[in-house]
């Protein structure tokens, strides 16, 4: 029988699949602005989840878990430079959601 935590899990490997698959195109700075998170917040999350399991694991080492590759790579290849459109829309989101 499935549990939850294998169909979540699944749903997990999902979202990243379409985040660095099908939508690389879509900044972090655009998922902040209109979500509240990120790739790197999903990062940030899934180290916590390692430290709470008693599992060592670094900024980096997350990163390339939700990455699919070193982030720095990541980047290099996907990342672009924020328009002062998206910083503006940027800072009035974490104003109005804290």
């Amino acid at each position: 029988m499935v549990d939850t935590v294998q169909l979540e899990a699944a749903a997990f490997r999902r979202l990243l699949r379409h985040l660095n698959e099908q939508r690389p195109d879509v900044q972090n700075i655009d998922l902040m602005i209109l979500a509240g998170f990120c790739r790197n917040c999903l990062a940030d999350w899934y180290r916590e989840a390692a430290a709470e399991a008693g599992l060592a694991m670094d900024k980096e080492q997350a990163r390339e878990a939700i990455y699919g590759m070193p982030f720095a790579e990541w980047k290099a290849s996907h990342q672009a430079e924020a328009t002062p459109e998206q910083l503006a829309a940027f800072e009035a989101a974490r104003q109005r959601h804290g």
